[in-house]
Order: C-alpha cells, then structure tokens, then sequence
C-alpha cells in the first residue's frame, strides 16, 4: 500500500523506463494532492471539503489542482492506485513454477504496515459511504485489469484478450479489492493490525476465488 505510480492520470501502467526528474516531481505532487484530501475529507467531509481547500493545503493554485485532477473526489486515486501498483510490482517476480496462492503466501506475509498504510485505509472504509469515492475505487481497481490480464496471458503464452484470462484477471482483481476492504474494516476495530493481517485477507480471498462458483 506504498509506493508512487507512474506520472499520467494515477492508474496502473507498464512503464519500465526509470520515471524522468519531471515525472516523479509531477508524481510527488499528485500524492501530496492526494494525502491533503484525504486528511480534509476524514475532518471535514467529502461534501464539506472543496478543490480549493485542498489546493491551499498543498500550497497550490486551484488551477494547477485541476491540471491533475477533474474532480476534488478523484485527487485521493493515487493512493487508491499505490496498493495495487504494489500488488502488480510482486506478481512482475511470480516464478513461474510456483501457484499464484503459494507466492502470494510466500511473498506477502510481512510484520508491519508500509509507511502511509493507515491513511490509506480510512479512504478505503470512506469510499463505502460515498458514492463518488467509490467511483474513484472501482476506477483504481479498472485501471489495473488490463495490466492484470497481461500478466496472466504472459505467464500462459495466451492473449490478453482471450475470455477466459479476461475472467481470471477479473476474479484475481475481485480479490484484491475485496480483501483491501475486509482489511481496512478489521483495522479500524483494531488499529494494531498488522500487514500479517492484510496477507492474511488476501490468502482467504484468493482461496474463495480459486473454489469457483459452488453454486
């Protein structure tokens, strides 16, 4: 849930070029954009807040706000976009020997939370309450299936255009946002939770992905 994606709108992409100086300092902005909106929105409100506050916050003008972002909702999709740009980043090292659910139980089961985790997750449980964060949610979540069925269709010489992996890269991206939200609700009854517990939540939504639909 750390970790800056690459300059653009904020959504996953497939850059493997080292980002240029402008590029990370347009990044930095973004989720400096990101972090005073989602601080403004927990105190405040979504409604409550305006693009305006959010650009004074950050010491910006309005308009440079709006360069980067069409809507004072959609400044937090950074933050949205980092866990699954992480999520992508390990699946980048998946060998190719080994079953998705034993690398990911393997390779996510850390101690702690990143830096910036908590924040992070407030936004989460928010965009259960408000429709246009969610919408913002579900766009992170869209950004990254593509990306996602092109990792699948590599790893299986096919296209990513072929239905079954568009279901596969559909159900692993399922899991992803489910688990995120399982979490984010868990920690804020136990904010001592640690990334063992979010490791945890994926393992068990990946595990009720892989069981089909028993129906």
């Amino acid at each position: 849930m750390s970790g800056a994606p690459p300059a653009g709108r904020g959504s996953i992409a497939e850059a493997d070029a080292r980002p240029s100086l402008a590029e990370r300092r347009k990044a930095e902005l973004r989720f400096a954009i990101a972090n005073e909106a989602v601080r403004l929105f927990a105190s405040q409100g979504v409604a409550g807040t305006t693009g305006e506050q959010i650009a004074q916050a950050v010491g910006i003008s309005s308009r440079t706000l709006w360069r980067h972002f069409p809507t004072k909702e959609s400044c937090v999709l950074p933050l949205l976009s980092a866990g699954l740009e992480f999520a992508v980043e390990q699946l980048r090292h998946w060998p190719a020997d080994t079953g998705l659910l034993d690398f990911v139980t393997r390779s996510l089961r850390v101690g702690e939370l990143p830096e910036g985790a908590p924040v992070v997750l407030d936004l989460i449980r928010m965009t259960s309450t408000d429709p246009a964060l969610r919408a913002v949610w579900l766009q992170a979540h869209d950004d990254a299936l593509p990306v996602l069925g092109q990792l699948l269709a590599r790893r299986t010489g096919t296209s990513a255009d072929d239905l079954r992996i568009k279901v596969h890269a559909a159900t692993f991206n399922g899991a992803l946002r489910a688990a995120a939200e399982d979490f984010a609700r868990r920690y804020a009854e136990a904010p001592e939770a640690s990334g063992t517990e979010i490791a945890t939540c994926l393992i068990a939504a990946l595990r009720a992905a892989s069981e089909g639909l028993p129906y």
